[in-house]
């Protein structure tokens, strides 16, 4: 399994799944692709079997209440993963590291990796809910 962080969030983000023994991790930025359209990022992500992690959640899953319309994710047969950390616009390093530990934590916990599926993990006021679900939906 091997993380692409998104741009919009840390660089740092990669360094810790490089450090977690997800070698060949990368950054958005470290692959000379910033300011790639999400269209774009889609096929480079599902090209190079990537599990992407970002924080701009709408766009590749789709609205929350409907996982799949119309997010990027859903016209893809087969995909590597889709990590999403849903926080506080203006989200800080430290919540962003936070988030992704726990997103790094769970999958390693579980000895599997996240064909079809998504990982997400929301900061409400007083937790962080985690859900995993199939994204296409089967």
């Amino acid at each position: 399994m091997k993380f692409l962080v998104d741009e919009c969030l840390s660089q740092r983000l990669a360094t810790m799944a490089v450090a977690s023994g997800y070698v060949e991790s990368s950054h958005v930025v470290w692959r000379g692709k910033s300011g790639m359209k999400d269209w774009d990022l889609i096929k480079l992500v599902v090209d190079e079997d990537w599990t992407l992690v970002t924080k701009n959640s709408y766009d590749f899953r789709g609205p929350a209440d409907v996982p799949g319309k119309p997010g990027l994710y859903a016209a893809q047969a087969i995909h590597a993963g889709l990590v999403c950390l849903n926080g506080p616009p203006g989200m800080d390093l430290a919540l962003q590291e936070e988030l992704f530990d726990l997103a790094m934590d769970q999958i390693s916990a579980l000895d599997d990796d996240l064909v079809n599926q998504v990982l997400e993990l929301t900061v409400d006021k007083t937790k962080i809910v985690t859900d995993r679900y199939m994204l296409p939906k089967p």
